[in-house]
């Protein structure tokens, strides 16, 4: 819902809000502090008056720095006026009287009406929360806040302290300009703000409702410390505190959101939790990894945190190879320390890690397995070929006895 309303010269502005504040109304102070200033709205008729001029007299006008007057101006009546008057229009004016003696000046200054303003609210905790916004129209023209709110559930004994539906000022700091805070808000309860946008040419409003479980978000978490875990080379602590602006409250608890990275990576592990520490058991030895966390509350109510700011550790690296690299650099120092020896060291240098040993396990065992099929393989070879060669002997042996076994039979048996 917004409105909008004209508010002629510098005479008293009153905002009329009943519609967002219960039929309550709030006075604009008189004038601006600008003595000697008027204001016009960019696109309208502007009338200047010769407030030192007598009634039926000659005046002459005159622009400050300008040899002649705005095209389309004319004097009537004594005073100056200025049809569609636009930005360019602005600048200082003196009426003079017959004599040219100067009568009066005026400082014309040119703007637009306020526009509604654009306005979101947040709670760092669930006690209090701010709003800020900012003007959705350039208006060139000095411009006021009146900053509002009001209880839209009341309670019996609310609505008999305060029949006009407990309304009260969203208060704002000099030192955050466009901003304001509503204190001692209650977490379960919902509020209307009005945010009134003034300026000498009119006002113009927004009104906004807030529930608390909405706009709930907590500030970053603070004190992140990462470190490596002795004897882990894959393992970082991480642990953080609540943010300050998070009262200590055991109904109110928040949940975390921890991220982590090896620098060298674009891509981040994420975690869950609701304590205020956490082991990384899946880092990369040896890495610099940058980590993160956020806070949120406990039973999911608002938005997560913003990120806190990085912190950065480096597991350390695997002991065998760390052990290794520490054994070969002492022993380079050594033998740069050391005369030559004219004769070779008998005793060999033993090089090889773990990873080296198992490599070479590895190719030995497969190196094995394959022998150990062509052995397999050459033998079944062998023993059919031998096989075969043993059946075809057999043969010509069989027809010769059964050739002998005819012959010896009579011709009548034959027959």
């Amino acid at each position: 819902m917004t409105m909008r309303s004209p508010i002629p010269g510098l005479g008293r502005v009153m905002v009329f809000v009943a519609a967002a504040l219960a039929s309550a109304s709030l006075a604009i102070p008189e004038g601006w502090g600008e003595e000697g200033v008027q204001y016009g709205q960019v696109g309208t008729d502007v009338t200047l008056l010769c407030s030192g001029a007598h009634p039926g007299s000659t005046v002459q006008w005159r622009r400050v720095g300008a040899t002649e007057l705005p095209e389309g101006s004319a004097i009537r009546q004594g005073a100056l006026l200025l049809p569609h008057a636009g930005l360019a229009t602005m600048g200082t004016y003196s009426c003079h009287g017959e004599d040219g003696g100067l009568l009066h000046t005026v400082s014309l200054r040119m703007g637009h009406l306020p526009g509604v303003p654009f306005v979101s609210c947040r709670a760092s905790d669930y006690e209090n929360f701010s709003c800020s916004w900012t003007s959705s129209v350039e208006t060139f023209l000095p411009t006021r806040y009146i900053t509002t709110y009001r209880k839209k559930s009341l309670t019996g004994e609310e609505k008999r302290r305060n029949k006009n539906g407990h309304v009260g000022l969203c208060l704002q700091d000099p030192s955050r300009p466009g901003t304001c805070t509503v204190h001692g808000s209650e977490f379960w309860s919902s509020y209307r703000l009005n945010i009134t946008e003034v300026n000498p040419l009119g006002s113009s409003f927004r009104l906004l409702d807030v529930t608390m479980q909405a706009i709930i978000k907590p500030d970053p978490p603070e004190g992140l410390v990462v470190k490596p875990v002795p004897l882990a080379p894959r393992r970082l602590h991480v642990s953080w505190k609540y943010p300050s602006s998070w009262p200590k409250e055991p109904h109110f608890q928040l949940r975390f959101r921890l991220q982590y990275r090896p620098i060298i990576h674009r891509s981040w592990s994420v975690v869950e939790t609701v304590n205020l520490s956490e082991v990384i058991t899946d880092a990369f030895a040896g890495l610099e990894h940058v980590v993160q966390v956020s806070a949120k509350d406990f039973l999911d109510a608002g938005n997560w945190s913003e990120w806190s700011a990085e912190a950065r550790a480096t597991p350390v690296r695997d002991l065998a190879t760390t052990t290794s690299e520490e054994t070969t650099t002492d022993a380079s120092l050594e033998s740069l320390a050391e005369e030559p020896s004219q004769a070779p060291n008998p005793e060999p240098i033993n090089r090889s890690d773990p990873l080296e040993k198992m490599a070479v396990l590895v190719s030995l065992g497969i190196f094995a397995f394959f022998v150990l099929a062509a052995v397999l393989v050459i033998t079944v070879l062998i023993w059919l070929r031998v096989r075969k060669h043993g059946k075809e002997k057999t043969k010509p042996h069989n027809f010769l006895v059964a050739a002998t076994h005819l012959k010896a039979l009579p011709k009548a048996q034959i027959l």
